[in-house]
């Protein structure tokens, strides 16, 4: 027999003036059940309605955001109670939404499905909890009838915290079924809040990492959204879902900030450059703390092949006193002027290897900036191009390692903590992360490795050499922001 979860109370947010925006939490029994067509559709139909909205991903998914912010014309943000703990969900969601009429999280995974062996934890369920959202439950609805009601039971009933609101039907395939589903639910007393027929005009393609991303694909993904939204629209209550996303209770937090958020880190670990001056009044218009010695460029790769970022990376680095510079390594043949500091994210560097290895005067470029000791973080595809070369194509050839493509998925959280000082971290710095990937870089770990992984199993990864630090794992800088500091002040130094 299945036993509720105990009631454990989730972190609460720091205590601040109320905090109250619209807002719904989109969740589902399982992952395919069709949350991100019925979120982006609701973000976009809403928009259209000229509202204010804010769009948010619970997880560490990098490419939902991308069509929520297509959407809405907002920056897509992530919530994850992993990487940056419990108690950043309310703030950096009321930094999002601040200023909006309607705020829409998409959820992850099956709606209590979280970090393995950690319980609620990082689960929409979590998250719905902590904003004190009302849930929109997704239902995959093609292979049920009347079933569907014992279903909507049991994720309405599991955990009395999270508050279900309704239900929208997906994949509805006629009148005929949709009658029967509705009786159904309706002898269940859950609400019907919209019913989204089969259409394949709203499908958005896939590869071997999910969806594949909007900067990929933009025109076509504009139709997909605008169909989303239509389609959406169409089939669901808009009113009825306003009206219960109203009824949101007031969150007790304030909203993140990266100033505050690096005044409140300092005193970080002893850095091995000049202190930061957290006194000095902000330097410009803009904010930043300043430590008085100008303002260094960090580079930040983007365009197709290095899509993943979180938005709040890029606020921490100009609040920190850098400007922020991007470029695109399928195209420019250089760095931005006076770079001092690159950071080269995630995205999909092995579906544009042949690309990356012809643009040779800016892999040139990358390595002569490393080979004059300038700092540099590298995640995931940011460490496949540093390699000597990915699926025999020539990269920056800044690591001796290799990387290829595999059959095999690497996936899921990992706790780790930095085994070695580098440009972002002091050794014994603890943070959490993710990884997710299909391909391998020998080997995994240089003579001065990046990180000792604590999950699942123990094992070196990365590498730490000259000024660069690069590893596969995924960072969220909002839950360390001492790292921000680090890394800045070693682009003022080197």
């Amino acid at each position: 027999m299945l036993t509720p979860p105990a009631a454990t109370p989730s972190a609460p947010p720091p205590p601040s003036a109320p905090f109250a925006v619209p807002r719904l939490v989109i969740a589902a029994p399982s992952s395919g059940s069709g949350k991100t067509t019925v979120a982006t559709g609701l973000m976009a139909a809403f928009a259209a309605r000229g509202l204010a909205v804010s769009p948010h991903k619970v997880g560490p998914d990098y490419i939902d955001p991308g069509y929520h912010s297509l959407a809405t014309g907002r920056v897509g943000r992530n919530l994850d109670a992993y990487l940056c703990g419990p108690e950043l969900v309310g703030p950096l969601f009321a930094h999002g939404a601040r200023g909006c009429d309607l705020a829409i999280v998409e959820g992850v995974m099956g709606m209590y499905d979280g970090a393995a062996g950690e319980g609620e934890l990082a689960s929409t369920a979590q998250v719905a909890k902590l904003l004190r959202a009302p849930v929109v439950l997704v239902v995959d609805a093609s292979s049920q009838s009347r079933s569907v009601a014992a279903l909507v039971h049991g994720f309405v009933s599991w955990d009395p915290q999270v508050r279900v609101g309704g239900v929208i039907l997906n994949k509805v395939a006629s009148d005929r079924h949709e009658e029967l589903l509705r009786d159904a639910l309706e002898s269940a007393g859950t609400p019907v809040l919209g019913v989204v027929r089969r259409a394949s005009r709203v499908d958005t393609p896939s590869r071997h990492l999910g969806l594949v991303p909007v900067a990929e694909r933009r025109a076509e993904a504009v139709d997909s959204v605008a169909a989303m939204a239509a389609q959406v629209a169409q089939g669901c209550d808009l009113e009825a879902l306003l009206t219960l996303a109203r009824g949101a209770g007031e969150l007790s937090c304030a909203p993140w900030d990266a100033a505050e958020a690096l005044r409140a880190a300092v005193p970080a670990p002893a850095l091995d450059t000049p202190a930061l001056d957290v006194r000095a009044a902000r330097s410009d218009a803009r904010g930043p703390l300043s430590g008085g010695t100008g303002r260094p460029v960090v580079a930040v790769a983007g365009g197709s092949a290095f899509t993943f970022s979180y938005a709040e990376h890029a606020e921490l680095l100009t609040a920190a006193g850098a400007d922020v510079v991007p470029f695109d390594p399928l195209r420019d043949e250089r760095l931005p002027e006076g770079t001092a500091g690159l950071v080269v994210g995630g995205g999909f560097p092995e579906m544009y290897a042949a690309e990356l290895s012809a643009n040779e005067p800016l892999r040139k470029t990358v390595a002569a900036l490393v080979d004059q000791g300038a700092p540099v973080a590298a995640e995931c595809a940011g460490l496949l191009y540093l390699c000597r070369e990915l699926d025999g194509q020539p990269m920056c050839g800044v690591l001796d390692a290799t990387a290829r493509m595999s059959g095999r998925l690497t996936l899921g959280y990992r706790d780790a903590v930095a085994v070695s000082d580098s440009a972002l971290a002091v050794a014994g710095t603890r943070m959490r992360g993710h990884e997710f990937h299909r391909t391998v870089v020998e080997p995994g770990a240089g003579a001065t490795p990046a990180w000792g992984l604590r999950t699942p199993q123990r094992r070196l990864e990365g590498f730490v050499e000259r000024g660069v630090h690069a590893s596969y794992l995924h960072t969220h800088w909002a839950s360390e922001p001492g790292v921000v500091h680090r890394f800045v002040e070693r682009c003022r130094t080197s």
